[in-house]
């Protein structure tokens, strides 16, 4: 059977806002949920019907992706994992109907309901931000850097309760973390699911707390860690450590540890992806007549030929005197630009010497010859 048009099944236009489509989401939901409509099979299908609309409808991405493919774009691959479907009985975007309640109206009451796991919680990541070399860079860099972070606890094993004693089941909620609170609403009565306040949604109490982490079950330290940052890195690439993140909660696994890595600007050296450019100058004469350079690289020095007549701004490359690719095989080049320097002060020998060398080819020297202005006007026939 073919599927109704979303815009349809939500009784909205087109070109709805998101907040219209939400509240008529809101309308519909309450009016066909089946805790509402428990032996009304058509309204179960209704249900299902209007939330896999809004699903669609209220992501922009997902909307923009339907207005263009229709329904077609759900099994034919567009998009990111395309817009997916509803097996029999599958509520999984609402635990119960309170819940359409919990995300519009804040709860019953006009609490927000917290649900907590009272199992293991992993521990959360951390960043570290490094700061190296140009050089380093290139050829990469083992080194040790400390980390202050959040660990588990020896004295209580990470339980939180004084050695020798440990956590006792919350005798509130029976382990589970959680309480149910029933409520009569206009639409009847509700049993709602809320954080039990006895434990925090733990499931546990803790009655003698440890001395040393004071019932959290982890203390802060800061641990030396070993890390190797590869060849090809560039300012913004992260690394990942994997475990070497803060330690979990209830027996939780750790979390990872990210290396940001953050290059100095070189005095020398500019780069542009895997290359690197460098400027050297040279004198009128060494351009003039050509010479050999020594220039320095990443990695040590290197010569370069520099043939008579260069002109400033040229660049000569030398191959595989870059950064190397951080995946892949080979690395970038270095570029040698070089600048032809203009002396500011000469001595009057020098000046003779120039005045001779223009003349020879045919040049006005300085002060003698016509001005610019003059030029022109006996190129236009003298006007």
């Amino acid at each position: 059977m073919a599927k109704r048009d979303y815009y349809e099944v939500l009784g909205v236009s087109r070109d709805a806002s998101t907040e219209e489509i939400k509240k008529a989401y809101r309308k519909l939901a309450r009016k066909y949920h089946p805790d509402v409509n428990r032996d009304d099979k058509d309204a179960e299908k209704k249900f299902k019907e209007v939330k896999e609309a809004y699903d669609v409808l209220s992501d922009p991405q997902r909307r923009a992706q339907y207005d263009q493919f229709g329904h077609a774009a759900e099994t034919g691959g567009f998009g990111t994992g395309g817009f997916g479907g509803f097996g029999q009985g599958d509520f999984s975007g609402f635990g119960g109907f309170e819940d359409i309640f919990d995300s519009f109206f804040g709860g019953f009451g006009g609490a927000t309901q917290t649900r907590r796991s009272a199992g293991p919680q992993r521990g959360n990541d951390l960043r570290y931000d490094l700061e190296i070399t140009l050089e380093q860079a290139a050829l990469g860099l083992e080194t040790t850097i400390n980390v202050p972070r959040a660990e588990s606890c020896d004295s209580c094993g990470g339980s939180g309760a004084k050695p020798g004693t440990k956590p006792e089941t919350c005798s509130h909620c029976h382990g589970t973390g959680q309480q149910q609170v029933a409520r009569n609403t206009a639409f009847g009565r509700f049993v709602s699911v809320q954080t039990c306040q006895a434990c925090g949604g733990t499931g546990s109490v803790i009655k003698e707390r440890c001395p040393d982490c004071h019932g959290s079950g982890r203390v802060q330290r800061e641990r030396k860690i070993e890390i190797k940052i590869p060849p090809g890195v560039e300012t913004g690439s992260r690394l990942r450590v994997a475990n070497e993140g803060e330690a979990g909660l209830r027996g939780g696994p750790p979390g990872d540890l990210y290396i940001v890595v953050h290059v100095r600007p070189h005095k020398l050296f500019v780069r542009q992806g895997n290359d690197i450019i460098i400027e050297v100058p040279i004198s009128f004469t060494q351009a003039t007549l050509g010479t050999e350079l020594e220039v320095p690289t990443l990695t040590g020095k290197a010569r370069v030929k520099i043939p008579a007549g260069t002109q400033t701004g040229t660049t000569f490359r030398l191959r595989g005197k870059g950064i190397p690719h951080l995946r892949g095989y080979g690395q970038g080049d270095q570029h040698v630009k070089v600048v032809v320097k203009i002396p500011k002060k000469i001595s009057n020998k020098q000046k003779e010497l120039l005045r001779e060398f223009a003349r020879l080819a045919g040049e006005d020297v300085a002060g003698e010859d016509k001005s610019f202005l003059h030029k022109m006007k006996d190129a236009f026939g003298g006007k």
